[in-house]
């Protein structure tokens, strides 16, 4: 078995949740999202994140607004709309209940 696969599984199983909880916390720019998630440990590229982006965006679940750049383009910052906000709240609740879950199994001993 792959184990290289499983774990790529499940970082794309949060993946939706931590971008959005960094969006959550203020308007961003997707570069910041880039360096925040790579901060943390979980690397994303540019050609998985757009993508996600737009699909957030065409659901309502975010919105955005172009800012002048001096160093280049006009950038795109996102925010999360209100619908974004009870979709992350959602999404807040099953988190901590599957993380509650997989805890209680992983750290249970034999034959307890």
């Amino acid at each position: 078995m792959n184990t290289e696969n499983t774990q790529s599984q499940m970082r794309k199983g949060v993946l939706e949740f931590c971008i959005l909880s960094i969006i959550r916390q203020s308007e961003v720019y997707p570069s910041e999202i880039i360096e925040q998630m790579k901060n943390a440990g979980l690397s994303i590229l540019e050609g998985t994140l757009y993508p996600l982006l737009t699909r957030l965006k065409n659901a309502e679940l975010l919105s955005y607004r172009w800012e002048e750049s001096a160093s280049g383009p006009p950038r795109k910052y996102f925010s999360l709309t209100e619908k974004g906000a009870a979709f992350y709240l959602e999404l807040e609740s099953t988190w901590k209940q599957l993380a509650d879950a997989v805890n209680q199994l992983t750290q249970a001993r034999p034959g307890s």
